[in-house]
């Protein structure tokens, strides 16, 4: 996609759009973020590595299950399956992202892609949708990327001083923002019986199977649910 060097305020007001759009949904990226630093550290995860972690990952919820895992005592085969299914859902944000970003210069590709998140994609794939011919919507997506990977940052090393100062960090009871967040993240966008059928096997096994050792139950919800909602197509 070519750019106008004549438009840097059009470009700035797209950046600026995407970082407001993205705000209310630090309500729950925060806390989580925190949840994460606090129970790396506490888990026995050195600082840097947790820091490490949310700086070259980036993505939470892989995080936050591959530092229980670590801290149990779990393989590294079963971090890397384990995480290796519970980010598969990135393969479906990139399969309706790519009509919209397919033309892009490699070097954006590469970095919008490594900053894809699930809040960053429900507010640009809605802005993606609106039907202005704006050649600069991908500047809207960069300003909600670079939001929440600054505050994913920040909170990250919140918690990582607070795991370090405050005991027993996942009894706060903070990590119920990050389902809530999902949750109204994800009601707007169910339409149609498959992706409702989808989101129903997922949801109801994921709870019946919670108690399976090393987040099986959570693979086993999401393979499920992917099947379910193919075959009602």
């Amino acid at each position: 996609m070519a750019e106008r060097n004549d438009s840097p305020t059009e470009r700035r007001r797209e950046l600026l759009a995407g970082m407001r759009a993205t705000l209310p949904l630090m309500a729950g990226v925060i806390p989580f973020g925190i949840i994460f630093g606090a129970m790396s550290v506490a888990g026995g995860i050195p600082a840097g590595i947790a820091g490490a972690m949310s700086a070259f990952v980036f993505a939470g919820s892989a995080q936050l299950i591959a530092a229980g895992l670590l801290s149990s005592g779990a393989g590294i085969v079963v971090v890397i399956t384990t995480t290796f299914f519970v980010n598969l859902r990135h393969n479906l944000y990139a399969a309706t992202l790519a009509p919209h970003v397919g033309n892009l210069p490699q070097r954006w590709l590469l970095a919008l892609a490594f900053w894809l998140t699930d809040e960053t994609y429900l507010v640009v794939i809605r802005r993606y949708a609106q039907h202005d011919r704006s050649p600069y919507k991908h500047w809207f997506h960069l300003g909600s990327a670079l939001t929440m990977y600054g505050s994913w940052q920040v909170s990250t090393w919140l918690g990582i001083w607070a795991g370090g100062s405050i005991p027993n960090p996942a009894g706060w009871g903070l990590d119920f923002a990050l389902p809530a967040t999902f949750i109204g993240m994800l009601v707007p966008l169910i339409r149609g019986r498959s992706m409702l059928v989808c989101v129903t096997v997922a949801g109801a096994l994921s709870l019946a199977l919670n108690t399976l050792p090393n987040q099986f139950g959570m693979v086993i919800a999401v393979c499920a649910g992917a099947l379910a909602g193919s075959l009602t197509q």
